[in-house]
């Protein structure tokens, strides 16, 4: 079996329970049915069961032992263990290892072997490593599990029918062919053929993102000409869902991982559910798809520095051995063993080993600073991740909207209403007469057509806790399309108790069928509705009203309120004039009621005869009603949100709506929160999912990343429909971030570079498969996160070229005392201690550097831009350059001073107590390096703005370079650490020393200024030379394109853009046609994307191809010219572009 259908045996006509239970475990002549397609008794024969009395006991533990428990299987997690493993394989980390090693063995064969403090480098490194690796593995296996959270979504027990009896069983014991019995509140425990339907409905938004209600019938209805694809079939319930009203017996089709939510739970883990995934160094899982960009970028800049590591080690080994340089301590041993260790010292000297760990502090200090935006990270890589997103596809319900249905708009006697608020807080908003700031809700009117409403309503409205915030807040209890109406009746005043004060005697639930409710209420002895309300004429004793479709109820009016309680009669124009304003409020997606009364003194019918049916009641009760008003209601977009899209907008981020409402919904509530302009040509920027699956298939990659190119709305999603748009975004090498609260999101979410979940009503599931939630589910929380992910990014980009600059600074060092003979500068395991101890809190404290003010101005860096750009390496070569220069220059003196004049190794090492003299030179220039490193700290918050800029703007600096200092003072100043483990001299050097090293931060500061004027003279020249190359490829690519397709560029701006381009978002895609074909360009690169049939893009305009001239030109918007991956190492920047497209 696979999905829904299920095995159909023959049907075998014998009273023997057993015997029938053996055929249909060992049929063989089985063929595969949809359960929504076959009757309930069709399907009880073919599963063995019996709607009345259920499966035995026995047949039920069978077909549990055959199918295994009603659970989502989950796939292995690797362990903590594991993930500390993985963190070990990386070439960094692999070269540092083999570094540890290598010191550690040369120093067992040296004199000192014996000696503990010997082996301090080795270990340092070791600890260095296995600190870093603990860090990285706790932090992400802290992170959550979607499949875990899948479980929680089911209840622990159900009524079933067994034996012939109802009993409660836990739901993992459920089994195909069980019998289970539905009531309102439950949920259901695995996917369901109804067989029983009493005005069952059911919640299926976590499942499909609708917020209303589905009524379920347990009927097969054929589906009508012309009528839109259900989500879900009619007579089918899903495991997961909440039954939100009515009850219902329906049978168990499908169990565990063969459900719906099963099945999306293999899409989240994978087909194979974590089986044969591939590994890596032949035993450890793979980890590299989910990589993030960041991750991605360091591991090839880690690589990059790795090789050229050993490179360098190579050749001052080669130089080292063919010099005969030997080790001073122990001038008897080989050269080649001396030069390992000095290559050892160039390793630690050359690999950033600090990187990863300044990164992995980094990213953890931006996610505490996102909590107080309403953000919570559970991958740290997420915060850069979303810094970097050039496309957000966004889930509409709960996301986008509130996920509350809201009435807006009110309609009674020819007087329009604007009703105030949102959400289900009835103390928040009025209702006012539409132009006036006046209170409206005492009007006749809006006080009858309320109150009619609420009497034709079973929907409850009460203050609950929050369990785990201890906040009180409103939640209605019911059906959520009724909950606007008792909302706004409280509004205006009408009690909690409001329904108790009048008797309900008879009420016929809607059905499909009839597309509306209707309830008798006994209304004796009253004069008035209510006070306030319209007059009851005298003798009334029951008020029958009516609530439902608009044009349904407006058929079965004679007459209707006006606003001083007098009726009219409901004329043809009348009529007219009504549906009108149902269309006018339809066209806003809004979903409209209407309510109407009849008078009655006796009911036309007797209520205890049970031979008159309820239909014969529905239509006695039905005629010469009175049409008192209609109300209007709509999932409103979320505060904040248009302005939140338009400024995602303007940061060169392209915002996607997928949802599963209808089209006309859709792109309604797309206009409301400006993903979709005025001008924008709705045919192609917003389509219904099933062109993404014409034939029932998905259309081939080259077509479906053309229709992906171009479109910002998708409606009647499926899960299986998100995870294939985003996997065509990915496609065309966009960074997606995907937003979500459904079960339905999961797939997406867990697909996306990065999935953010909603906190408040997101699902266990969606939150599981994401990489952050939004605490207050407000989607504008995304833009500040996007804000805090570039600053971050910004931040690493700066500290890691500062960290680069220090390591190149000290190959060059060392490169330049074995070359010219003068003893090594420090020692391994000083160089730890600067990188890591001194060095390392400024790192740090530039991670945290403020952002630009303009930095959500600028579009998204390129999914493969290197961290590491182009003129960024030039600038921290200078400044390793102008680094080493200095502080050589530093230690040349203190070696003049401290060596009696002596500076090569050859004649140091015949002086007396030459270890001291040499160690005394070596502390100062060590002192002078960590103080010129502090100056670099800050002369490195900018490229190319002066030092003095801001230059208190950084408080975290300031406490960096205090820390740095006191780590300064205590290793050369504190005895047995300072001398014997560092062989540092603080005391020893005197007053000299310490003002010798003062030389160093004050050459930094005037030679790396000086620097940054090349730096910006470099930037600016890369700016000019890519603007001619991006323009001329323009030029290239139209003219290649004109050519091609017939298509002219006139390089004029019109007014009318094509594609998912409004006039104020550079988004992407755009066709233009001629004779020799259809082509795509992509409108925020230009490049030439792909060229398709005819028919395919008339389908994707809407519209039959015409032979006449139909120009359409578009222009404006931004490029970013980072994007090209032939100038990937070179710096963002933005120009602005503008040419026609002529369209034949």
């Amino acid at each position: 079996r696979r999905g829904c259908p299920l095995l159909v045996v023959v049907l075998l006509r014998v009273s023997d329970t057993n015997l029938l239970n053996m055929a249909s475990a060992s049929a063989v002549n089985a063929l595969t049915v949809d359960p929504s397609e076959v009757t309930p008794e069709e399907l009880e024969q073919s599963a063995a069961t019996s709607i009345a009395n259920g499966l035995t006991p026995e047949r039920a533990a069978q077909v549990l032992a055959e199918d295994g428990p009603n659970e989502l299987e989950q796939p292995p997690r690797p362990t903590l263990l594991m993930l500390f493993i993985l963190q070990l394989v990386g070439f960094v980390i692999v070269l540092l290892l083999c570094a540890a090693v290598a010191s550690i063995v040369v120093n067992g064969y040296g004199p000192k072997k014996h000696d503990v403090l010997s082996y301090t480098t080795g270990m340092a490194i070791f600890i260095i490593v296995l600190i870093n690796a603990c860090i990285a593995a706790w932090t992400e296996h802290k992170a959550g599990d979607a499949l875990e959270a899948l479980t929680k979504m089911t209840q622990a027990s159900i009524y079933v029918v067994r034996g012939g009896k109802e009993i409660k069983v836990e739901v993992p014991t459920i089994v195909r062919g069980d019998i289970v019995v539905l009531g309102t509140g439950d949920v259901v425990p695995a996917d369901l053929r109804l067989a029983e339907a009493d005005d069952v409905k059911v919640s299926e938004m976590a499942l499909t993102g609708e917020p209303d209600d589905v009524a379920k019938t347990y009927k097969n209805k054929p589906k009508k000409e012309g009528e839109p694809e259900k989500l879900t079939p009619e007579n089918m319930v899903f495991s997961g869902c909440n039954v939100t009203n009515g009850k219902g017996r329906g049978i168990v089709v499908d169990t565990g991982m063969q459900t719906r939510i099963g099945r999306i739970a293999q899409l989240i883990a994978g087909e194979d559910m974590g089986k044969g995934k591939k590994k890596t160094c032949g035993c450890l899982p793979d980890t590299g798809a989910n990589a993030t960009p960041l991750q991605v970028n360091l591991e090839r800049l880690g690589a990059r520095i790795g090789v050229l590591a050993i490179i360098v080690c190579v050749v001052i080994f080669i130089i080292g051995v063919a010099m005969d340089r030997r080790d001073p301590e122990n001038l008897e041993s080989p050269s080649w063993l001396y030069m390992i260790l000095i290559a050892v010292t160039l390793a630690v000297a050359a690999i950033p080993e600090g990187i990863p760990l300044c990164v992995t502090i980094s990213l953890s200090i931006g996610c505490k600073d996102m909590v107080t935006k309403n953000v919570l990270v559970r991958k740290l890589a997420a915060v850069e991740t979303l810094g970097s997103a050039s496309v957000i596809c966004s889930d509409k319900t709960g996301t986008l909207t509130e996920g509350k249905m809201t009435m807006v708009n009110l309609w009674s006697g020819g007087q329009a209403y604007d009703v105030e608020g949102k959400g289900f807080d009835p103390t928040v908003g009025k209702i006012k007469r539409e132009g006036s700031s006046a209170d409206s809700g005492q009007d006749l009117g809006v006080r009858s057509s309320l109150l009619a409403a609420l009497l034709c309503c079973n929907t409850t409205l009460s203050k609950v806790k929050d369990p785990e915030s201890g906040e009180e807040k409103w939640e209605p209890k019911g059906n959520s399309s009724e909950a606007p109406i008792v909302v706004a009746a409280r509004k205006v005043g009408f009690s909690e108790d409001v329904g108790k004060e009048y008797r309900r005697v008879l009420e016929i639930p809607f059905s499909s069928s009839r597309k509306m409710m209707l309830t008798v209420t006994d209304v004796a002895g009253r004069n008035d509705l209510c006070k306030g309300g319209m007059p009851l004429p005298a003798g009334t004793k029951h008020l029958v009203v009516c609530k439902g479709a608009p044009n349904f109820i407006a058929d079965y009016c004679t007459e209707q309120l006006m606003p001083d309680g007098s009726t009219s009669p409901m004329t043809e124009a009348a009529k007219e004039k009504v549906l009108e304003v149902v269309d006018k409020y339809s066209s806003k997606a809004l979903r409209v009621l209407a309510i109407a009364t009849r008078t009655l003194s006796d009911l036309p019918f007797d209520l205890d005869n049970e031979d008159i049916s309820t239909d014969q009641k529905f239509a006695a009760c039905r005629q010469g009603m009175r049409l008192c008003g209609l109300v209007a209601s709509i999932d409103p977009d979320r505060d904040g949100v248009p302005e939140s899209v338009v400024l995602a907008r303007g940061a060169g981020i392209r915002v996607v709506m997928i949802t599963g409402d209808y089209l006309k919904t859709a792109i309604a509530i797309a206009h409301n929160v400006n993903i979709l302009a005025k001008d924008d040509n709705e045919a192609i920027a917003a389509v219904d999912c099933a062109r993404l699956r014409p034939d029932g298939g998905y259309l081939s990659n080259e077509k479906m990343d053309i229709l992906t190119a171009s479109v910002r709305v998708f409606a009647r999603a499926k899960p299986e429909d998100k995870l294939e748009i985003v996997k065509s975004l990915q496609r065309q090498g966009a960074v997606t971030a995907m937003t979500g609260d459904g079960v339905n999101d999961a797939p997406a979410l867990n697909q996306a570079n990065i999935g953010v979940a909603m906190g408040i009503q997101g699902t266990e599931v969606a939150k599981g498969a994401s990489d952050m939630i939004l605490t207050d589910d407000n989607f504008c929380s995304i833009v500040s996160a996007v804000e805090k992910g570039r600053t971050i990014y910004a931040g690493i980009q700066k500290f890691v070229a500062f960290i680069m600059s220090v390591h190149i600074a000290e190959v060059m060092q060392i490169f330049f005392c074995i070359v010219t003979g003068i003893p090594v500068m420090r020692t391994p395991l000083q160089i730890l201690f600067l990188i890591l101890v001194t060095d390392l809190p400024p790192s740090i404290a530039l991670g945290m550097e403020p952002g630009e003010k303009t930095i959500l101005k600028e579009r998204p860096r390129p999914k493969d831009e290197p961290v590491v750009l182009g003129w960024m390496w030039l600038s921290m070569v200078m400044n390793g350059a102008v680094l080493s220069a200095v502080i050589i220059g530093v230690y040349i003196v203190s070696l003049m001073h401290y060596c009696d004049g002596k500076v090569f190794q050859a004649d140091i090492d015949k002086l007396d107590d030459f270890d001291s003299k040499l160690m005394d030179a070596r502390t100062v220039a060590f002192i002078s390096l960590v103080w010129s490193e502090n100056i670099r700290s800050y002369t490195s918050r900018s490229f190319d703005k002066p030092v003095w800029h801001d230059i208190l703007g950084n408080v975290n600096m300031q406490k960096a370079i205090v820390l740095a200092q006191i780590c300064l003072y205590v290793a050369v100043l504190v005895p047995v650490f300072s001398d014997k483990i560092l062989q540092l001299r603080g005391v020893a050097v005197g007053a000299f020393g310490w003002l010798l090293a003062l030389a160093g931060p004050f050459g930094c500061l005037v030679l790396c200024e000086a620097c940054k004027l090349i730096t910006a003279y470099q930037v600016q020249q890369y700016q000019d030379g890519l603007a001619k190359r991006h323009e001329a490829e323009d030029r290239r690519l139209a003219h290649a394109t004109a050519e091609t397709s017939g298509a002219s560029f006139s390089g004029k701006k019109g007014a009318r853009q094509e594609g998912a381009l409004s006039s104020a978002a550079p988004s992407a895609g755009g066709v233009t046609r001629g004779g020799g074909g259809d082509h795509v360009v992509n409108k925020v690169s230009g490049h030439f994307v792909g060229k398709i049939d005819g028919s395919f893009v008339n389908d994707l305009e809407g519209q039959p191809a015409s032979g006449k001239a139909n120009a359409r030109s578009w222009s404006g918007g931004v490029i970013n010219l980072g994007m090209c991956s032939c100038f990937g190492l070179l710096p963002r920047m933005k120009i602005h572009y503008g040419f026609g497209v002529s369209k034949e």
